[in-house]
């Protein structure tokens, strides 16, 4: 039998895109068996997530450069357009929009047996370990647009 290696932290697409594959289990549903809406944050959080280490950014290290650099979310637009329900494999797409000073525009699909189950338009700011605006660097806001 040939085994089929998916990467763990998922792979870009021919259009650009991160795809990254989850499973939905038990834990991840109400009484009735759906995805319980507040889960997709947590599936639209690990595309992000993977994404960027895709990417090659590691999170963590610019976490502790002498400035520091992280990234919070400032605003998210949800649309629930289908349930996903149990031991369904959703695909999270992922991929930069825009990117402006210290900020970026994420757009991310869920995905569940051939359609789209929850898409989102993820704002998120790059602030420094003390709170304020910064601007992302030249080469990781390249990369964030696929430059």
């Amino acid at each position: 039998m040939t085994e089929h290696h998916v990467p763990l932290s998922g792979a870009f697409d021919a259009e650009g895109r991160h795809r990254l594959t989850q499973r939905v289990y038990y834990e991840d549903t109400d009484f009735s068996g759906r995805v319980y809406h507040a889960r997709y944050l947590h599936f639209l959080e690990r595309g992000r997530t993977d994404y960027l280490r895709c990417l090659g950014v590691e999170q963590g290290q610019l976490a502790d450069d002498e400035a520091g650099l992280v990234f919070v979310v400032g605003r998210m637009e949800i649309d629930f357009r289908s349930p996903a329900l149990m031991d369904d494999v959703l695909t999270v797409l992922t991929g930069t929009t825009e990117v402006a000073g210290a900020r970026m525009v994420i757009e991310q699909e869920i995905r569940a047996r051939d359609k789209v189950v929850v898409s989102a338009r993820v704002r998120v700011a790059a602030i420094s370990k003390a709170g304020r605006p910064r601007r992302l660097p030249p080469e990781l806001a390249a990369r964030l647009l696929g430059r």
